[in-house]
């Protein structure tokens, strides 16, 4: 049997390859035992989004659990990541899981850990378990069936979660605010709350569709371009929302179809919590994020902290101590007064709100932010190369060879999680392989959009040579 490691955010595979009944039967065994080491009376949300066979798997799941006698708590129908965070602190459960791949094509299928608190469970308590996953399942799973009772429960996360929204956001001041908004969903497991919290929204791929029409459900704005085309051809559109396949990541539109990436997202969250209502805490971003929020932080006299990428370590740092905002570069953002989790579909709200109780567009506050931070643009490619290739260039930056690409000269580095690449104050360039797929990433941010593709089109050039 395979090996099963768990990289930035959960297990991920391919479907009927390495994700199987048989391994996420071995994965949850593994769960069950450090759950019976570590609980008194064990109990586990257990979820799943929109992807092929997820019932199945998540009946697997349930099935071990409840043979090793813990209670389960199933979700009825798919559900979101954040869905099933909050199920877990609201319902006083050890654990939460969620059978997601997340942002990856429609061929993978995941297995996300979640802590009682409502976030990612902590990266030690997951090496715990990974450190136990039997070679093989010891569990005769054909003779087991999903009987509620004592152990088994079954809930409507979505509407535990829509009513936790209600009563947490001025709905009627967005729908009262003349201003119009689209959701995109891509298929993805955050669809209907939006219809049912706000059903005048303009809807895209708001159904059901395991294959995602073959398109990796990844909020960027290459897999949105049918989402700004809608945007763009119906004029009077004022903000447009999209999520990833299981609601926890958040890409963004302006009235006029551009995309608004997740640090600019950061920056207006920042600003509408501080500026408007009055909150504080602790700034906690991932590597990859703009060093700009840092220069809102000093301007607004909030601490700020650097982590390596992966939201586990964001949690790990809300769940001890006061955060006003964590946030990552891939679209995953999490703010004080909800769960320690990314939710994409609650920063949309957050924005949305702020749009509508301030009177202003969404370009309008993005020029606020601007006289604090300054006007930037950030782009990324993922660079599909060979393995081998990949390792040359991760030991390059290892051993400092790159000193300039091309006219781009090297002023300083930083090495926390990936390698950041400064030529001045403002332009700078990030290399870093993905944690869960096959990619090297290059990350840069310049003044202008055409700037950064610049910075990125050179450094292309110099690492494939």
């Amino acid at each position: 049997m395979s090996k099963i490691k768990f990289g930035t955010d959960g297990w991920r595979a391919i479907i009927a390859d390495d994700f199987t009944v048989e391994n996420v039967a071995r994965v949850t065994i593994a769960v069950a035992e450090w759950l019976k080491k570590n609980s008194e009376s064990p109990s586990v949300v257990v979820g799943h989004d929109c992807r092929f066979a997820g019932e199945l798997f998540a009946s697997t799941v349930t099935k071990v659990l409840n043979a090793n006698g813990i209670k389960v708590f199933l979700a009825k129908g798919f559900v979101s990541t954040p869905m099933v965070s909050l199920g877990a602190l609201k319902l006083n459960a050890s654990l939460g899981i969620v059978l997601t791949a997340s942002h990856n094509p429609p061929s993978y299928n995941g297995y996300k850990l979640k802590g009682h608190y409502g976030g990612p469970l902590t990266p030690e308590k997951i090496q715990e378990i990974e450190d136990i996953i039997p070679a093989k399942s010891n569990i005769d799973l054909s003779s087991k069936s999903l009987t509620e009772g004592e152990l088994l429960q079954y809930v409507d996360l979505e509407t535990m979660y829509c009513e936790h929204v209600q009563q947490n956001f001025d709905l009627n001041a967005i729908k009262n605010s003349g201003l119009k908004f689209a959701y995109d969903a891509m298929y993805g497991a955050g669809q209907n709350v939006i219809k049912r919290l706000l059903p005048e929204t303009t809807l895209l791929h708001c159904d059901y569709n395991p294959s995602f029409m073959e398109q990796a459900p990844e909020p960027i704005d290459k897999n949105l371009q049918e989402f700004s085309e809608l945007i763009k051809k119906a004029g009077d559109i004022n903000c447009g929302l999209a999520t990833d396949g299981d609601a926890d990541r958040i890409g963004l539109y302006d009235s006029r179809g551009n995309f608004v990436d997740s640090h600019h997202i950061i920056l207006l969250l920042l600003q509408y919590m501080h500026e408007q209502k009055k909150m504080k805490g602790k700034v906690v971003n991932a590597f990859s994020v703009t060093p700009r929020v840092k220069r809102m932080c000093d301007a607004y006299n909030l601490n700020y902290q650097v982590v390596r990428i992966g939201f586990k370590y964001i949690a790990g740092i809300m769940i001890t101590e006061d955060v006003l905002l964590g946030g990552e570069e891939s679209g995953g953002i999490a703010i004080k007064g909800h769960i320690p989790e990314r939710d994409g579909i609650w920063m949309g709200l957050v924005i949305w709100e702020y749009m509508a109780k301030s009177g202003k567009t969404l370009e309008q506050l993005i020029q606020d932010v601007y006289k604090i931070t300054g006007s930037f643009a950030f782009e990324r490619y993922d660079l599909h190369i060979p393995e081998e290739l990949k390792l040359k260039i991760v030991d390059n930056c290892k051993n400092n060879r790159y000193s300039s690409f091309g006219n781009y000269k090297v002023q300083r580095t930083e090495d926390i999680d990936g390698w950041k690449y400064f030529f001045n104050d403002n332009e700078w360039l990030m290399i870093r392989a993905s944690g869960t797929e096959p990619i090297l990433r290059a990350y840069a941010e310049a003044p202008t959009r055409a700037d950064a593709f610049k910075i990125l089109d050179t450094v292309k050039a110099v690492l494939l040579q």
